[in-house]
């Protein structure tokens, strides 16, 4: 069985405590911080932007899957 780091959990909580966050702010309206949904409505407005996070959406996807293959353990 692998050792998991307590690193990685630390990291992802950090994370999905940085985005409730900044929903949150966005939310309660105090300041002008836009939603997650503005921000990406606004990039998917232009062509551009949704084929560009489409490959961001697809590199993620491939180096997650990629890097669970016995061959490339990190």
């Amino acid at each position: 069985m692998a050792q998991h780091p307590v690193i990685g959990y630390v990291v992802w909580a950090v994370l999905f405590g940085a985005l409730f966050a900044w929903e949150g702010l966005a939310l309660s309206h105090i300041s002008g911080v836009p939603t997650l949904s503005d921000a990406f409505r606004a990039i998917m407005r232009y062509p551009f932007g949704r084929w560009v996070l489409f490959a961001v959406w697809l590199w993620f996807g491939w180096d997650g899957q990629c890097s669970c293959r016995p061959d490339r353990v990190r």
